[in-house]
């Protein structure tokens, strides 16, 4: 499952990332997807929240936005939301985009609480 390896590397940053700033609990992650990603955000939380029990981010809420793929025509200079992974240019019917939103995948902030 992709969702899983994902988890797991979210995880390892939110854990590296609390200890760099003295954050004893994690307690609200906000992570942005692009579409293009292939995830799906029900797996992707359910898999963090399995690998996140009994460590500092376990119980955290999780937001997740996602980014919409959105493509701009190399041919006309036409900008446009790609929906269903269609990328031919709906002004010029050229083949040739350039990917500008849609595969972001990061951590956009997390809350936490500090040492007892």
């Amino acid at each position: 499952m992709h969702e899983m390896s994902v988890a797991q590397g979210l995880l390892s940053i939110l854990e590296a990332q609390a200890k760099a700033h003295a954050i004893a609990r994690v307690t609200r992650i906000r992570l942005k997807i692009g579409r293009l990603r292939g995830l799906d955000p029900r797996q992707l939380r359910l898999a963090f929240e399995a690998l996140a029990e009994g460590s500092l981010a376990d119980g955290a809420a999780f937001d997740i936005e996602e980014i919409a793929a959105q493509a701009r025509c190399r041919a006309c200079g036409a900008v446009w939301r790609a929906a269903d992974y269609r990328f031919d240019c709906p002004e010029c019917a050229a083949a040739d985009a350039e990917i500008l939103a849609g595969r972001e995948l990061f951590i956009e902030s997390f809350d936490g609480e500090g040492p007892a």
